[in-house]
């Protein structure tokens, strides 16, 4: 009998994974994960971990399933950690990678965890196998650039900002959810001359957008997915929705845009009607010309027509275009936190990581 089956007491199955050094568990087990069947106890697990960590997203079997149906980087069936109590899932993990705009690599981890089973080693070994799963996938790839292991963390869950702290991580880089509150008085922003404001008519406009957002975030911090997958899982997603987009046109040229939008499911589940401006972007030819001023504006009255009382955006709060004082000038107030870790691939990373 294994080390494993000692401390968690359970049969092996055929999918099962052998976690050396596991906690002392009656019925803990680990196995991979096995496709679709799996996604109402993934939704399950991770919905008590947002509300837990004050996090307002509300997943969905529908989201999950079609996010999953398209990942970058990433083969669920091998990159997939599944924790079970007997017959109960209590956390899951995956890894995946992606080329950042700095040149370097970062080999991503992310797990969930019950919050009834945190502080008991489970994430710990999670975290090790995540990290042996990423070493076997970097030895497929030329080492041609610096990399690094990357994870991610809501500030509130002390528990894991310590695990990854203990394990060799660092704090890189922070954000914040930014509010608005009410949507009742808002900016009336004149839209600079030579640009105009059309609506997205077909999947030609739909690929622009795309194009232009990943353009955009080329010179910002961390990877960009400009990847037909990374479409797929915007377009398929159940929340899409076309007519939220706000574009700025120059020409036949997409300046910047908005990408709104509404998630009826979190809005019923939380109690609120609120919007999210998921990405706010300017491609670089057309900035410092109050593009992202007028659009923000623009964006707040359409999710009012739409029904919205607030709205919500996610900013990077290292950002170099002075994105934090462009939202707080538009009504937004920095709310809940989340901190971006890496940790040493290496011996010795670049400066840049």
């Amino acid at each position: 009998m294994s080390q494993t089956e000692t401390a968690t007491d359970t049969a092996t199955a055929p999918d099962s994974i052998d976690i050396i050094g596991a906690p002392r568990i009656r019925g803990l087990g680990f196995r991979r994960y096995r496709g679709p069947v799996d996604h109402p106890e993934m939704v399950r697990v991770a919905n008590l971990v947002g509300e837990a960590d004050h996090d307002p997203e509300v997943r969905t079997v529908e989201g999950i399933t079609s996010h999953y149906a398209h990942l970058t980087n990433c083969d669920p069936y091998e990159d997939s950690l599944v924790v079970e109590v007997g017959d109960r899932m209590v956390a899951y993990s995956r890894v995946e990678w992606e080329d950042q705009t700095n040149g370097g690599r970062s080999y991503f981890s992310f797990g969930f965890i019950d919050p009834a089973w945190r502080r008991k080693g489970i994430g710990r070994v999670m975290l090790r196998w995540n990290e042996r799963r990423l070493r076997a996938i970097a030895a497929g790839h030329v080492h041609d650039r610096p990399r690094w292991f990357g994870s991610w963390g809501n500030d509130i869950n002390v528990g894991n900002q310590a695990l990854l702290l203990a394990e060799g991580y660092v704090s890189v880089r922070h954000f914040y959810e930014m509010v608005r509150a009410d949507l009742n008085v808002l900016p009336n922003v004149a839209l600079p001359d030579g640009f105009e404001i059309r609506p997205i008519v077909n999947d030609a406009d739909i690929r622009r957008v795309f194009a232009a957002d990943g353009e955009a975030f080329r010179d910002h911090w961390g990877g960009v997915d400009e990847s037909e997958e990374a479409y797929l899982r915007w377009t398929t997603s159940p929340t899409f929705d076309p007519s939220l987009l706000i574009v700025a046109w120059d020409g036949d040229e997409v300046a910047a845009g908005i990408i709104n939008g509404i998630d009826p499911v979190t809005n019923e589940r939380r109690g609120i009607q609120r919007g999210w401006l998921e990405s706010v972007f300017t491609r670089r030819a057309w900035r410092r010309r109050g593009l992202a001023r007028a659009l923000i504006a623009r964006s707040l009255a359409l999710l009012r027509e739409r029904g919205m009382t607030s709205a919500s955006l996610g900013v990077d709060a290292s950002n170099p275009h002075e994105a934090f004082r462009l939202y707080e000038d538009s009504g937004f107030i920095k709310g809940d936190g989340g901190t971006s870790f890496r940790k040493a691939f290496d011996p010795v990373v670049g400066p840049e990581w």
